[in-house]
This record gives C-alpha cells, sequence and structure tokens, in this order.
C-alpha cells in the first residue's frame, strides 16, 4: 500500500510517460494482462489507456488490472490509469520512505 506522499511522487514521474496498454472491447483479458505483467517488470510504473468502446471504465480497469497483477494504483484522470508495482530483479524507483 501507497502511502499518499509516495502516490504524489509517482504521480510526477507519471506525467512524463506515455501509454504503453490500450484496453479495448476484449476488456482485460489473460493476453492483456501477460502484456502489462511484462511491462511493469521492466518500468515499474505505466500508463494505460481504455478506449472508448471497451465496457470498462478506467476505474473499473485499473481495480481488476491491481487485483490480478498485486500492483498499486496511482492514478486515475478520464480514460487513462497509471499504476506501480516494484521490479523482483532490478528495482529502479526508489519511493519516499514511509513514517
Amino acid at each position: 500500500m501507497l502511502t499518499s506522499k509516495q502516490r504524489s511522487y509517482l504521480r510526477g514521474l507519471a506525467n512524463s510517460i506515455d501509454s504503453i496498454v490500450q484496453i479495448g472491447k476484449e476488456g482485460v483479458d489473460d493476453r492483456v494482462l501477460a502484456q502489462i505483467d511484462e511491462a511493469l517488470e521492466a518500468r515499474e510504473i505505466i500508463k494505460l489507456n481504455v478506449l472508448k468502446n471497451s465496457l470498462l471504465t478506467a476505474r473499473e480497469a485499473c481495480d481488476i488490472v491491481c487485483e490480478e497483477l498485486d500492483a498499486d494504483p496511482v492514478q486515475v484522470i478520464g480514460n487513462k490509469f497509471v499504476i506501480y508495482r516494484q521490479s523482483k530483479n532490478k528495482p529502479k524507483i526508489e519511493l519516499p520512505m514511509k513514517k
């Protein structure tokens, strides 16, 4: 679970990144989850885009992805959301310490 300070720090990092995964009318299936899992392991923080033809809202998609992949939600705005999960092999992002 992220603290508000850590979430704020990650939101700042997410401003400069582009969406790398799109969730469409198929929703969140195994193929999309595998793609997101690989991206999280490589980058730790990713931005995702929910297309207009999707049956899910960005909030619903974020909740599903975070639950399935043990990731933390950072931000949901409009049809985009940002998630974070520390890399198991090569952690890159150093979060502010918890109090």
